[in-house]
């Protein structure tokens, strides 16, 4: 299968296709778009004309960075794109992120051992507290 890395932004529809495929919800194409214009980095996964992959990055781009909404459509799942994706944003935060910044991920259930082959470490709650978040 081939496929083709971009360093673009998905259109509002096609990021919220990619939700909608993995379980995540439908939101809003206003709010998608929105999300998406004060995203720091986008790269998706594409065959010809359709996005079968997304990641971004987001944040305040001098300090913190969140890797955010790495998703591949289910039919692609575990082929190398989320790999590939990802490799993609580790070499934007390796140029972006300082030293002292900090890059986190909240990670999706069953997937954490993905991360850690890209050396982010799961926050036990020793010495820094656990991980924590609000969904509205």
């Amino acid at each position: 299968m081939n496929y083709n890395i971009k360093q673009k932004p998905p259109s509002a529809e096609q990021f919220s296709e990619l939700r909608a495929k993995v379980g995540w919800g439908n939101i809003d194409l206003h709010m998608a778009q929105q999300s998406l214009d004060n995203s720091l980095f986008h790269v998706i996964a594409c065959i010809d004309d359709n996005v079968i992959g997304m990641a971004r990055v987001v944040g305040d781009g001098v300090m913190y960075f969140y890797v955010q909404d790495l998703v591949i459509d289910p039919k692609f799942q575990r082929m190398g794109i989320g790999n590939a994706l990802m490799r993609e944003v580790e070499i934007y935060l390796t140029i972006s992120a300082k030293k002292g910044a900090t890059i986190a991920l909240l990670s999706a259930q069953g997937k954490e051992k993905f991360y850690t082959s890209f050396d982010y470490v799961e926050r036990c709650g020793d010495p820094l507290g656990k991980a924590m978040c609000k969904f509205v």
